[in-house]
Formats: structure tokens, sequence, C-alpha cells
């Protein structure tokens, strides 16, 4: 037995994570398809990985934030606010290309399922309300319940205050930020694994028959939803960066987007841009903030999801749908979306609030709820995996956009000669 493992471990570390990964995906997708009854018995490895990164995850993104801030000096510029310009921007474009593509390609749905379960909110006030309200919980019960938005406001706070520190402490946290970072490292590693009893279970258990009846809704939003990863977010990083981003966004592509799409979750997906971030070299005090903030605000997926859902009922009832009324529905899906948490099957609760601009009645759009659970299986993978990546493509832009001027002021004929 050891001399046939052996060559499979050497394997193993020859080759690097995301072939490791390919390898898991081609498997499981074979157990599922040759054995559907074996493939349903390993999805416990797939929720073990899951669960790993969710319960790593909130820690270290508070050690993290809290280090990079203690560490960071009085007058150095952080560069947050460009992020989260593009945040807002790129959620809203994604809006308004569903909007779009909702209009050049109606689709009709089949509201003959039971209601779903859920407590959808009301108003988009509501949301907000929720969201504000999220930022005044107790350090611990922050970290118990994953809350990433009181994990960051308890993280700023605690950074900014520990910038007075003593430097014996200042260091200490660098040491926690490491050794958190290094477990991190070796839960990612577990990754081909916990994809393999992810794909494997999940198709087992879904597969794709649900699937083929809402085909052209899947259509038209996955359609959005490659616009804005390979049109929209690249037109963007271009603004910030003055450099073909296509590069770095297969890279991201690759080691983000591939995880995200599996896991399903952008909170689980933390870990991940982390670890990518360090990678590619970005500014630590950018990455450690923008991207867990970016897991809980920058959702353009789940903006694309309710404004194709809800335009898609209002079409099934023959309701119509003029221009402002089209553009508040931009408005709402873009700041509810941003109050979605980063977990599966976040955004589809906020359908309800979107059908209710239209006078559409709750029960019917609960009925668009259970649709949305139906196809959740391809459309939240999608959703995840925008969302996901498009935190560090924006994070990179910036960071990049920085070490070049950085770079240019340096090299400058004025800097030269202030040198000599």
């Amino acid at each position: 037995m050891s001399s046939f493992l052996h060559p499979l471990v050497r394997l193993f570390h020859r080759t690097n994570l995301v072939s490791r990964i390919l390898i898991g995906l081609v498997l499981g997708i074979a157990l599922a398809w040759l054995a559907p009854q074996a493939a349903l018995q390993v999805s416990l490895l797939g929720e073990l990985f899951v669960l790993a990164l969710k319960a790593v995850a909130p820690v270290l993104v508070l050690v993290l934030v809290v280090s990079s801030l203690s560490a960071h000096q009085y007058g150095q510029p952080s560069h947050i606010k460009p992020v989260l310009l593009m945040y807002l921007v790129s959620t809203f474009c994604a809006a308004a290309l569903a909007v779009v593509a909702s209009f050049l390609f109606p689709t009709s749905l089949e509201l003959d399922i039971g209601p779903a379960e859920g407590n959808p909110p009301g108003s988009i006030t509501e949301v907000l309300h929720d969201l504000l309200v999220n930022i005044f919980i107790g350090p611990v019960q922050a970290l118990n319940t994953s809350n990433y938005i009181a994990i960051l406001a308890w993280a700023v706070a605690l950074g900014l205050l520990l910038r007075h520190a003593a430097p014996a402490t200042r260091t200490m946290l660098q040491d926690v930020s490491k050794a958190f970072t290094g477990v991190v490292q070796g839960v990612i590693a577990l990754a081909p694994i916990g994809i393999f009893g992810l794909v494997a279970s999940t198709l087992a258990a879904s597969g794709f028959d649900a699937l083929l009846d809402y085909a052209r809704l899947l259509a038209v939003m996955i359609g959005c939803m490659l616009i804005v990863t390979f049109v929209i977010n690249p037109l963007i990083a271009y603004v910030k960066l003055r450099r073909n981003p296509y590069p770095l966004l297969m890279i991201i592509l690759r080691e983000s987007a591939v995880t995200a799409f599996f896991t399903r979750s952008s909170a689980a997906n933390i870990p991940v841009n982390l670890r990518l971030c360090e990678r590619l070299g970005l500014d630590k005090d950018i990455y450690s903030i923008t991207i867990p903030l970016g897991a809980t605000i920058n959702m353009a997926g789940a903006a694309i999801t309710i404004s194709v859902m809800a335009l898609a009922t209002t079409h099934t009832l023959g309701i119509p749908v003029d221009l402002p009324t089209a553009l508040l529905l931009c408005v709402v899906s873009s700041l509810a979306a941003a109050g979605v948490s980063g977990v599966a099957g976040g955004s589809l609760l906020l359908i309800p609030m979107a059908t209710s601009l239209f006078g559409i009645d709750a029960e019917i759009a609960m009925q668009v709820v259970a649709v949305g659970f139906v196809i959740g299986v391809v459309q939240d993978s999608f959703e995840t995996a925008l969302n996901s990546h498009t935190d560090v493509v924006f994070t990179a832009a910036v960071s990049y956009a920085n070490q070049i001027a950085e770079v240019q002021r340096e090299t400058a004929p004025g800097a030269a000669g202030q040198t000599d």
C-alpha cells in the first residue's frame, strides 16, 4: 500500500493547486455520473472544507485588519476609497445590464410550485436598517455568527487605537497574523479534496434535469454575469490601472473564482482571496480591509439575480415596466445586494422586496424565490464566483496603480535631481 501511495503523494506535491482542483473537479463529476449513491456519501468532504474556511475566516479577518491598521503610520495613505467606489460602480452597472437584458430577452416563469420558506425584508429601508444594526454587535457574538460588518467595525476601532501601543505589542500582532495565515494555507491546500466532495454530492443530489425548464432564465443571468466579468469589470479596472487588465483577470479567475464557484460562499472564499492578494504582492493595508468588506458589500452577481428575477415575474404576470421604474429597480437592487451576507443563496430572499416595486403579491413573490432555489445550483455558483473574484480584481487594480505611480515619482527627473 505504501508503495502505491508514495507516487501519489509525490505527484500531489509536484502539481500546483489549480491543477489539483481541476483533478478533484473531474473526479467528482465522474463519481456523480458513474455512482450517484457513492457520490452522496462523500458530501462530508465538501462540508468539512467549507466549514473549515468559514471557521478560520472571521478570526483571520479580525487579526489581519487589526495588525495592518496598528502598523499603519500616520500620514500614510490606505487607498481604500477608490476600491469602494469601484465596488459601487460595478454593482450598479451589473443591475443596469440585467435590466437591459431582461427587456431584450424577456423570460417567463412557471409559478406552480409551492412557496419557499423564509422571511424576506419588506423594503430597502429595512435592509439598510438591518445592515446598520449589524454593526453594533459585540465582538464575541460577531465572531460567533460571522457578522463581517461588525467584525470589521471592531477590527478598525482596535487597529486604530493599537497604533499607540508599544512596539512589542504590534510585533506580536504581526506574528499572530502570520500564524493564522499559515493555518489558512493549510486549509486551502485541502481544496482539491473539498471540491471533489462538493461537486460529486451536488451533482448526485440535484443533477441538471430540473434546470432545463429554466434554461432561458439561466442564460440571461449567466450571460449578464459573464459580461460583467469579461467586459465591465476589466473596463473599470483599466480606468484605474491604465494597463491591460486581462492577464491579471485570468490569474484571479483561475485561483479565486474556481473555489468560489464550488463553495458558493463569498465569506468562505475570504481566506482564498487574502492568500491570493499576498501572492500577487498587493498592499496589505488595502487588501486586509477591502477583501472582507467586499465579501459583504460587493455583490454585482446578487444585483443581477434580483433584477432578472423581478423583471421575469413582471413579464410572467403581464405587468408593464416603464423606464423610471426600471431605473429605480437598478438602485434598489444595488443597495439591497450590498446588504446580502456572503452566504449561499443570500440574494434570493431579496426578490420579494424588488417585486414589491410593481405591486406583486408576496405569496407570488415567494414562489419566484422557490424557482430561484431550483436553479440555485448553477445561478448561485456563478453569482458567488463573480462577487468574490471581483474583490481581488479591484483591489489589485488600485494596489498596482499605486505601485506604478510610486515608481514614476521616484524615477521622475525632478526626483532624481533632488536625490543628487
